[in-house]
């Protein structure tokens, strides 16, 4: 069988990695909001405990390496009887380190509520959950979009990090690919149009948002 074969033979096995880059992607994409919400909302406590939790969080998930962070996950969940769960690992590695940089664009942008608003809340009898979700949250989210695009964006570039758990993503994929052909260049130009395929949505919705809030 010719190169050129191969290589046709193996877009198969690069579409299913393309996939599996697709589906981590998108839960690690939720755990990271889910999670930055509730980290933003216990740094913006008043109890010094809470927002301690918080703060520390985002320190030991930004001081310390994704690769680190997914091996101690992979290696933890067999001790609650998950093992042998490589996409499960990844999802909430990449995703909790995710959450760190989501909690602090949050918690950044929440300078927009304004005093007033907050005392409008406490007149109405909101209590601060609902204060949160109903006061807070819309506006913060609402300017915190084109920054939390380009974060989903990096956290995509963050997917080939599975590949150290067996996971069989694109990158991954791409490896096995090249192992069977020897033909290095073909296929990693392949594995990288298969990621801008993917991120550049995410670039335009970017620029997109960008260029909606220098509008308003």
């Amino acid at each position: 069988m010719g190169l050129d074969a191969q290589l046709l033979a193996s877009l198969p096995e690069l579409g299913r990695g393309l996939l599996m880059t697709l589906l981590l992607t998108a839960l690690a994409a939720l755990v990271s909001v889910l999670m930055g919400h509730l980290i933003c909302f216990l740094q913006l406590r008043q109890q010094r405990w809470l927002r301690g939790i918080g703060q520390l969080y985002v320190s030991v998930m930004r001081g310390t390496p994704a690769m680190v962070q997914l091996f101690v996950v992979f290696f933890m969940l067999p001790l609650v009887g998950l093992g042998g769960q490589p996409l499960l690992a990844a999802v909430l590695a990449i995703g909790g380190n995710s959450a760190a940089y989501v909690a602090e664009i949050l918690r950044v942008n929440r300078r927009l509520v304004t005093p007033g608003q907050l005392e409008a809340a406490r007149t109405l009898g909101l209590s601060r959950f609902l204060t949160w979700w109903y006061v807070i949250n819309p506006q913060v989210l609402r300017a915190s979009l084109p920054m939390l695009v380009n974060e989903f964006t990096i956290l995509l570039k963050t997917t080939p990090l599975a590949s150290v758990v067996a996971l069989t993503e694109l990158t991954y994929a791409g490896q096995i690919v090249i192992a069977r052909t020897y033909e290095a260049t073909s296929v990693l130009l392949l594995v990288a149009a298969g990621y801008l395929l993917v991120a550049w949505p995410l670039i335009w919705s970017a620029r997109r948002l960008e260029a909606a809030a220098g509008r308003t």
